[in-house]
C-alpha cells in the first residue's frame, strides 16, 4: 500500500486504484490504528470510556494531553489518530449539540449528531485539495434508547456497538473484551473490564495519569470524568 508501483494512485484523495481503494483514506486510517488505545464498554443501564495516554517525556504537563471530551451533558467522546484534527471535530460536535438544543429545546439523540459528524468527514474523502481527518471519534451517550456507544471512521462510516476497542492494541482488547464481556455486568465490574482490556493490550503500566475513565450511568444520566483518586481505586482492584 505505501510503495511500489500503487504509489501512483495516492497522488490525488479523488484516485481509484485499480481495486477500487482510495489510498489516502487508508492512511487516514492506519493513522488511527497507530493512535493510542481508547476502550468503550456498555450494558443495559451503563456505559463507559477509558483511555490509554502515552506520555512521550517526563518533561511534560501529563494533565494537559486531553483524550476524553465532554460534548454535551449526556455525550461524551474520546480520539484516537491525530490530535489536531480531533479538536476540530470535537468543536464540531459541541456546536451541533448545542444548536440542535437551542433550536428543538431537547438533547440532541447521540445517533443524530454522529451521522452529522459522519457525514461532515465523508466529505473530505471525495473533493480534491483536502484529505481526510485522521481520526475517528469514540462516542458514548445516553438519550431514550438507554446508553449508547457510537464509532465514526476518517471514512465517513459510523457503527454502534456493545463494546469497542480503537487505536495501538485494539485487535488484542477487542479479542479480549468478546472473551470476557457480559451485558449484565455492573458499572464498576464494565469500568475495570476496560481498564484490563488496555493492561492486556499496551507494554505500558496503568497509572491514574496515564489512564482516564469516564462514564454515564443509568442513575444520573450524564457524562462524568472520574478524578484520580477514583481511578486509583480502581486500579488496586485490578
Amino acid at each position: 500500500m505505501f510503495g511500489g508501483g500503487r504509489i501512483q494512485y495516492d497522488r490525488a484523495l479523488t484516485v481509484f486504484s485499480p481495486e477500487g481503494r482510495l489510498y489516502q483514506v487508508e492512511y487516514a486510517l492506519e493513522a488511527v490504528r497507530r493512535g493510542t488505545l481508547i476502550v468503550g464498554i456498555k450494558t443495559k443501564n451503563d456505559v463507559c470510556l477509558a483511555a490509554h495516554i502515552k506520555i512521550a517525556s517526563s518533561l511534560m504537563e501529563i494533565d494537559s494531553i486531553d483524550k476524553l471530551f465532554k460534548i454535551d451533558k449526556h455525550i461524551g467522546c474520546a480520539i484516537s489518530g491525530l490530535h489536531a484534527d480531533s479538536r476540530v471535530l470535537v468543536n464540531y460536535a459541541r456546536v451541533q449539540a448545542q444548536s440542535y438544543r437551542l433550536t428543538y429545546d431537547e438533547p440532541v439523540r447521540l445517533n443524530m449528531l454522529v451521522k452529522s459528524i459522519a457525514d461532515l468527514k465523508q466529505i473530505y474523502t471525495q473533493y480534491g485539495g483536502i484529505r481526510p481527518f485522521g481520526c475517528s471519534l469514540f462516542f458514548i451517550g445516553y438519550d431514550s434508547d438507554g446508553p449508547q456507544i457510537y464509532t465514526t471512521s476518517p471514512s465517513g462510516i459510523y457503527r454502534s456497538f456493545k463494546a469497542y476497542a480503537l487505536g495501538s492494541g485494539e485487535s488484542t482488547a477487542r479479542d479480549f473484551i468478546e472473551k470476557e464481556y457480559n451485558p449484565t455486568f455492573s458499572l464498576r465490574e464494565i469500568q475495570l473490564l476496560a481498564m484490563r482490556a488496555i493492561k492486556e493490550s499496551v507494554d505500558d503500566d496503568l497509572t491514574a495519569e496515564t489512564i482516564k475513565i469516564s462514564h454515564i450511568s443509568s442513575e444520573e444520566k450524564i457524562y462524568k470524568l472520574l478524578s484520580k483518586s477514583e481511578v486509583e481505586s480502581l486500579l488496586a482492584e485490578l
